[in-house]
């Protein structure tokens, strides 16, 4: 029953005591069955001693056999498993019948857009151009944080020195208002709206969301078993007037909506606050593309507008920077520091204290904001050229409204199609949009693209177009 290979990539002690496991297990070495012992089975395999006692003891260790002084190595009882009773419980495909949650399957039935494998391709949305990225320079901080850590002999989970320097960023560019302590350093901005949303509802609370938005905080949201609103837009923004429920949690992304790009201007801003003040609710501000306005100076973040302790302001590097800097940020209510560091430390979003200190280096000697400002020259010559490809290759079925800022755009359909099937036949041809009914969470005919433009240059938009000019009918 044993065979093994003498010159095979995998030792003879590591071959005998896997095939020995995989005896017992499927029942030909029976619960209680005697083994030879290790001089009778070197002999007969043509083994050292030694190697089979390796391979005795280690199967010992794991409670596959007993072994007793004096007496030969026994199977242990209870280790057979009947694979003709795990078969009949799979499916004819051969996978097992598991059940996930009910928000699990949502996530599966909610038309998310697929995940595309290998090179991301035009026009995938929410993506910097990692080739504009200062890599070398970035390495010489990630080489100066590593020495720093074999120095360092406290590691809190939210790294003072990165907290300070971010805070010192968002106060001057985004008029935050905050003490440094309030900024939690979590591993993406999808897991500091998921960590709000776990610490701030109670099953049964409602949440509010825009329609269209973002569908990540749909996810979060019914992850903590709220009961989720859709909230549609008008041309300010979420329209929260003449509504009869009373949120807990209302999620908005004022600067630069997702996905429509609008700003929200600062009289829904304040009716935004004052609202909350008096329904006792709170608000999640997603600033995820923020940094980047090409028509003026931004309007100043909702946390900074009021005194408000009701505003959680959400961000993320991975937009600014390049997908694989994977740190975002959530600047809490000031009560609320210690609920929530308990709760991101019993949640495990933490983040590499070696990255958090590379980035703090960055941020703090000028390379952070030198690089938001040519990346937002660039970014905003791409926005315009999509604009102009766009316009030539399909103006007559898409209406393009250009976005103040951010890193990519809606195109509406001016004819009635199907964007899921037009997005599916994008895919196809190479280039890569997002429907807008996959972002719409309250009855509504529009249809349309989400295009991004910040990752690809003018060859690369030029070609796309054309391809999209083509499938666009």
């Amino acid at each position: 029953m044993l065979h093994l290979e003498r010159d095979g990539g995998e030792t003879l002690t590591r071959q005998l005591t896997d095939q020995l496991r995989h005896l017992i297990t499927e029942g030909r070495l029976a619960p209680g069955q005697r083994l030879p012992s290790s001089r009778q089975l070197a002999q007969s395999l043509a083994l050292s001693r030694n190697t089979v006692s390796f391979a005795i003891e280690q199967l010992a260790a794991e409670g596959y056999v007993a072994l007793s002084a004096g007496r030969r190595t026994i199977v242990a009882d209870g280790l057979t498993l009947d694979r003709r009773k795990l078969s009949s419980r799979s499916s004819r495909s051969g996978r097992a019948r598991i059940s996930v949650s009910a928000w699990a399957s949502s996530l599966h039935r909610a038309n998310w857009p697929p995940l595309h494998a290998g090179r991301p391709r035009p026009f995938q949305p929410g993506l910097a151009d990692e080739r504009e990225f200062a890599h070398d320079e970035w390495s010489r901080y990630l080489r100066r944080a590593a020495r720093n850590a074999l120095l360092r002999r406290d590691r809190p989970i939210n790294h003072p020195p990165l907290q300070q320097a971010l805070l010192r960023h968002l106060a001057v560019h985004r008029g935050i208002k905050a003490e440094a302590s309030q900024v939690l350093i979590v591993p993406t901005a999808q897991a500091g709206l998921t960590l709000t949303a776990m610490a701030m509802l109670e099953p049964g609370d409602h949440a509010w969301i825009e329609s269209p938005g973002y569908g990540g905080a749909n996810a979060a949201f019914h992850a903590a078993s709220a009961i989720v609103s859709a909230i549609p837009l008008d041309a300010q923004g979420m329209a929260i007037a003449a509504r009869k429920e009373t949120p807990r949690l209302i999620f908005v992304t004022p600067s630069h909506q997702y996905p429509t790009g609008r700003l929200m201007p600062i009289g829904r801003r304040l009716e935004l606050l004052r609202f909350a003040e008096a329904a006792d609710a709170c608000i999640i501000e997603d600033d995820y593309d923020g940094e980047f306005h090409y028509e003026a100076r931004p309007v100043a973040a909702l946390q900074g507008l009021a005194p408000s302790p009701r505003v959680f302001y959400l961000g993320t590097f991975s937009k600014a920077t390049y997908a694989d800097i994977r740190i975002g940020y959530i600047v809490v209510p000031e009560a609320l520091i210690g609920h929530f560091e308990l709760a991101q430390r019993h949640m495990g979003m933490l983040t590499s204290i070696m990255m958090q200190d590379a980035l703090a280096e960055f941020i703090n000697a000028g390379a952070y904001l030198g690089h938001i400002r040519r990346m937002t020259r660039l970014y905003k010559a791409r926005r315009d050229h999509m604009l102009q490809a766009l316009a030539a290759e399909a103006g007559d079925r898409l209406s393009v409204e250009a976005p103040a800022g951010g890193m990519q755009l809606l195109a509406t359909c001016r004819r009635q199609t199907n964007d899921q099937e037009l997005s599916a036949r994008l895919i196809e041809a190479g280039v890569v949009s997002r429907p807008l009914s996959s972002m719409l969470y309250h009855r509504t005919g529009e249809q349309g693209l989400f295009l991004g433009f910040a990752a690809w240059n003018e060859k690369e938009i030029d070609q796309a177009a054309r391809i999209l000019g083509r499938i666009v009918r």
